[in-house]
């Protein structure tokens, strides 16, 4: 695959930020979060990122921007790159593309947004403005989301990857209710990524999606990690189990991480947060071992209870 000057910087930044300063190494078994390969390529990246739906929609005051400075901080310093965005998400490309501009962050990152429009030329016209918002040119990973107009919109995308405006292509979902489409497209097209969701409670696209994708090799994003925040309300005032120490789980957060990472197919989680301890505990999962199978079930009689 070809990549330029500014991709090539940004890959060695990537491989080298995760063996910064790291305050929670005495926890782990390695010092260096763990990364799994895009399979369309040799890059690799690391395994825990962030999603900023809602998270980093947020106004001009240093005072709302702040806490993001530090979450971005803290993903980077602990290795972690991808920071996924859409123009969906209301001012969160315009923040990500200012705070990481700002924090001198564009050779550590990977950067994701998505194009959310029908029509060839209002595909384009949006896709620029993602660019310009979030100050990246190439951008890493350009994906259609939630399929919207994705025959127009995939042709473009393949285009503007032979000019190298972007790295990677793909398309996203986050329900059920798409994946027979979404199995379809990736039976018939090449695509770099797809980005769906799966967790502990929910885990349709185990059954057919993730198989596939790894049969195709297409990278797998995932969204919704938590469910909407669901996991964590299953499993208040519930004590953490002693089998987590095995996979070096310290918190239910890092467990339901570590079953998403668990499955071979996935290669990155993008949990989305505007506050630095959840950031800080969300990196913990990319490091250390993961759930067996037999941990896997117990995790998921656990929430099922």
């Amino acid at each position: 695959m070809r990549i330029n000057r500014r991709s090539a910087s940004k890959l060695i930044a990537i491989a080298g930020a995760s063996i910064l300063f790291d305050p929670f190494s005495q926890l782990r078994t390695n010092k260096q979060m763990n990364f799994r390969q895009i399979p369309k390529s040799s890059e690799k990246i690391p395994v825990v990122g962030l999603g900023t739906w809602q998270t980093f929609d947020v106004g001009n005051s240093a005072e709302e921007k702040a806490p993001l400075k530090e979450v971005l901080k803290i993903l980077t310093e602990h290795g972690g790159s991808m920071i996924d965005s859409s123009p969906m998400y209301g001012r969160s490309e315009k923040v990500v593309g200012e705070l990481t501009t700002e924090l001198n962050l564009k050779n550590k990152i990977f950067e994701a947004t998505k194009v959310w429009t029908s029509g060839r030329e209002q595909g384009i016209q949006q896709m620029n403005t993602s660019m310009e918002l979030m100050q990246a040119n190439p951008i890493d990973l350009m994906q259609i989301h939630n399929l919207l107009d994705w025959k127009i919109q995939l042709k473009t995308l393949r285009k503007w990857k032979e000019d190298q405006k972007i790295r990677y292509i793909g398309i996203t979902h986050y329900h059920k209710g798409g994946y027979q489409e979404m199995e379809e497209i990736m039976r018939n097209e090449p695509l770099d990524f797809i980005q769906i969701n799966y967790n502990a409670a929910v885990r349709d696209a185990s059954e057919r999606i993730l198989p596939l994708a790894k049969d195709k090799g297409i990278a797998v994003i995932i969204n919704r990690p938590y469910q909407g925040g669901s996991l964590f309300r299953a499993t208040k005032n519930k004590a953490l189990p002693a089998w987590a120490d095995e996979f070096d789980a310290t918190t239910w957060g890092q467990i339901f991480l570590k079953f998403i990472l668990a499955n071979p197919a996935v290669t990155c989680v993008i949990p989305g947060t505007s506050k630095a301890k959840h950031m800080l505990d969300n990196v913990q999962a990319g490091f250390g071992k993961l759930p067996t199978l037999e941990h896997q079930k117990k995790i998921i009689q656990l929430i099922s209870s």
